[in-house]
């Protein structure tokens, strides 16, 4: 079963549970879904690891909104974004530990022949492509830069 599908099957079941912070996140993530597979050239079709993109993208922004709220002082507004995101993570697969994150990047870096800064780009490059889903841009790119220092 594809995302698309598994999504539309936990509308229903969150419907029948009365689960009124799941329903309104799934509906919004099968709103994204299906303005994604009606897009120009998409041929009615959306894969998976585009709607990975799409769920990690949500995630983002509902931390990020919450991370506003919480510096307004609007704990109530930043508490319902982040039930919003834990309800999409459920759906991502497992991410990276910080341990974890730091000995891929290792291996990224011994593999390009990164030395220094400069060969940041060449770093970031490999790394967003084989960790995509795995770990946040963010988290990549600091720990890059930590470790090229």
């Amino acid at each position: 079963m594809n995302l698309f599908d598994l999504i539309s099957n936990d509308i229903k079941e969150a419907m029948k549970a009365k689960d009124k912070v799941k329903l309104e996140t799934l509906r919004n993530i099968k709103k994204f879904f299906i303005e994604a597979k009606t897009a120009p050239g998409a041929n009615d079709t959306l894969t998976d690891d585009a709607a990975l993109k799409i769920m990690q993208k949500l995630v983002k922004q509902g931390k990020d909104s919450a991370a506003v709220y919480e510096g307004q002082g609007r704990t109530d507004l930043a508490e319902a974004e982040m039930a919003q995101v834990h309800v999409i993570e459920a759906y991502l697969p497992k991410q990276l530990s910080a341990e974890e994150l730091e000995i891929k990047i290792k291996e990224i870096i011994e593999r390009v022949g990164a030395k220094d800064g400069k060969d940041m780009g060449k770093v970031m490059g490999v790394a967003s492509k084989e960790l995509a889903g795995l770990a946040e841009g963010r988290a990549i790119s600091t720990k890059v830069k930590e470790l090229l220092g």
